[in-house]
């Protein structure tokens, strides 16, 4: 299951992104913003991080305006780990090096086209499981 999540400014892409998972028949949890209204940006990241930490999602897809601050937001918990990416190297790699959890996208920096390319380089790419990679991610998961 996969959490997904914006504020205002990455409402018209999440909406895209949500037509493309169901195109797909991936299943998805959308947990809001439902309008380009303004509102604030850590609650949609707090939304998405807690359904990963509980385990009722496995991973999620964070939208803002630049993906910037949405991505900050959800690292600040422990256990996630958060990719704002803006290009399939990036996507592909963070899922193979950092064994990302989110990724972040900003609604006013990608196209829509683009970002459904990342979006299925994410979402279909494994974790290495390379020793280096693993041992990389404990020492970003010591306090």
């Amino acid at each position: 299951m996969i959490a997904v999540a914006c504020d205002h400014g990455g409402y018209v892409l999440k909406k895209e992104i949500l037509k493309h998972l169901e195109e797909r028949g991936l299943e998805y949890k959308d947990f809001g913003c439902d309008s380009e209204e303004a509102v604030d940006y850590p609650i949609y990241a707090r939304k998405v991080t807690t359904a990963i930490k509980s385990g009722e999602c496995d991973r999620g897809i964070l939208i803002c305006g630049t993906g910037i601050g949405i991505s900050i937001a959800a690292n600040k918990v422990k256990g996630i780990r958060a990719a704002l990416c803006t290009d399939c190297f990036t996507a592909e790699a963070t899922r193979q090096h950092n064994d990302a959890n989110i990724l972040a996208l900003g609604g006013r920096v990608v196209g829509p086209g683009l970002a459904l390319k990342i979006v299925d380089t994410f979402l279909d790419t494994p974790f290495s499981n390379a020793e280096r990679h693993k041992r990389r991610i404990d020492l970003i998961e010591q306090e």
